[in-house]
């Protein structure tokens, strides 16, 4: 089966900036519907809820004195420019380059708060049998998506048979 070539790479930041605008858009939404930690139910397991994490995901380090807001900023740049520079260069398929581009923009979303907040916005909540998992936002939502992409890729895509193709490339002639 032929391989399917990417878009220009610059077309992927446009999917990144897609969801920097939306993620963007609902925590706008959110902070001017909704005060700090005020809830709403939705679903039976789906709440809104307005909280502020100075931490990282499940709000990792959020109880420091500020250092981590700085930390998390340059890791997000870091992060954000090794992206674009493997887009630039050229992503083996679309899958990946889907995967990147996903997490980009979940990681420019979060940068922004971030950075002009001080603390990332989130406010979906998830919960059942009293068990409640920590309130996330579109960025985090796009970037697991990414994360979840970039591990399919990996495992049955492109990187799982180019991994595979090089295995028996490796691999020395039997001899009788």
């Amino acid at each position: 089966m032929p391989e399917r070539s990417t878009p220009a790479w610059w077309r992927w930041l446009v999917l990144s900036g897609v969801v920097v605008a939306l993620d963007l858009a609902t925590k706008a939404w959110m902070s001017s519907a909704f005060r700090p930690g005020e809830v709403q139910a939705v679903l039976p397991f789906f709440n809104l809820v307005l909280v502020y994490n100075s931490g990282a995901a499940f709000s990792f380090l959020a109880g420091e004195s500020g250092w981590q807001r700085w930390f998390f900023t340059v890791v997000a740049v870091a992060i954000s420019a090794f992206i674009v520079a493997m887009l630039r260069r050229g992503a083996k398929d679309r899958l990946l380059a889907l995967g990147l581009a996903l997490i980009l923009g979940g990681a420019l979303g979060n940068l922004y708060d971030r950075v002009s907040l001080g603390h990332v916005v989130d406010f979906v909540q998830l919960h059942a049998l009293g068990w409640y998992f920590p309130a996330f936002n579109v960025a985090d939502s796009s970037i697991t998506l990414g994360v979840g992409l970039l591990i399919w890729d990996s495992l049955f895509g492109h990187g799982a048979r180019g991994a595979a193709r090089a295995d028996l490339s490796a691999a020395p002639e039997e001899k009788p």
